[in-house]
């Protein structure tokens, strides 16, 4: 997982540990031997796309650093439903703790990134890329956004630090989408990184005073695909253009004929679906 740094994903993990195993696994320290090896497989119970295979070793590892894992399908494959991905073997109190953490992660991670991929699929012939957001669940966004890129998505900010996105309250607190622009553009003039600003418009007035505010992007949000037409022709590539709002898979391609350059889905991430994966002990 080479987009999250080992710091991050290790903080993800041992909150996992917190949650889930806490002071030990009562159960499985009570049945299970400290010397007992087994074998178990993962399998993909549905049709999907696999991702998340690293983290999940981790989780093994952390628990019995002699687990022996075996991918059997690389990171970002299409797998049938009945699929076997990954061999282990180890500590049996290793994999039966270990367990319900591992499929966590893999079944989100893989869940978004199947989601995704369909998402992508409908756009293969257009230039248009899908974008995440920030509906991601509190502590996972990285995993979530990673999961996206898995799945052929494209990233949007990583949250509010990264870029300047000016929504409608802004422009409210400022007084006008001019003002909103020009204090971000002064506030942050001695930066010696170019700071990348996006404003959000409704209507194709707002969309006229962003033009003249020379940002690099600008959000079509909640608006009819013929008014999104309208906006584009305006825009004439003067900016980058998200649309926004409302986007599901049904709508996404008439959208992307428009001209868009992005349309960004917070469905990928605040309300997936995850994949079916199971873990089964061998022997």
């Amino acid at each position: 997982m080479k987009s999250i740094n080992e710091k991050d994903l290790n903080r993800i993990i041992e909150a996992a540990f917190r949650e889930d195993i806490g002071g030990g696994d009562i159960t499985s320290n009570s049945i299970v031997s400290k010397s007992q090896i087994a074998s178990a497989y993962i399998l993909a119970k549905e049709v999907g796309v696999i991702a998340g295979l690293e983290i999940a070793k981790r989780v093994f590892k952390k628990l019995d650093k002699n687990i022996i894992w075996k991918p059997l399908v690389k990171e970002g494959d299409l797998v049938s439903a009945g699929t076997r991905i990954v061999t282990v073997k180890g500590s049996l109190r290793a994999l039966l703790t270990g367990e319900r953490i591992a499929l966590n992660f893999l079944q989100r991670i893989s869940g978004i990134a199947s989601t995704t991929s369909q998402y992508v699929g409908v756009l293969k012939d257009t230039d248009t890329k899908i974008l995440d957001t920030r509906k991601t669940v509190p502590g996972l966004r990285l995993i979530d956004k990673y999961a996206v890129k898995i799945g052929g998505g494209t990233n949007h900010r990583i949250g509010l630090f990264d870029m300047a996105l000016i929504k409608d309250n802004h422009i409210k607190a400022a007084g006008s989408i001019s003002k909103a622009v020009q204090r971000v553009k002064t506030k942050n003039s001695k930066s010696n990184k170019k700071l990348k600003i996006e404003v959000e418009t409704s209507n194709l007035d707002e969309v006229r005073e962003a033009l003249k505010c020379n940002i690099d992007m600008i959000m079509l949000d909640n608006m009819s695909t013929s008014l999104m037409s309208e906006a584009v022709k305006l825009i004439k590539r003067k900016a980058k253009t998200e649309a926004s709002g409302n986007m599901n898979i049904d709508r996404i391609l008439e959208t992307a004929r428009i001209g868009v350059d992005y349309i960004s889905v917070g469905a990928l991430t605040h309300s997936v679906k995850a994949l079916d994966i199971c873990m089964k002990i061998d022997s």
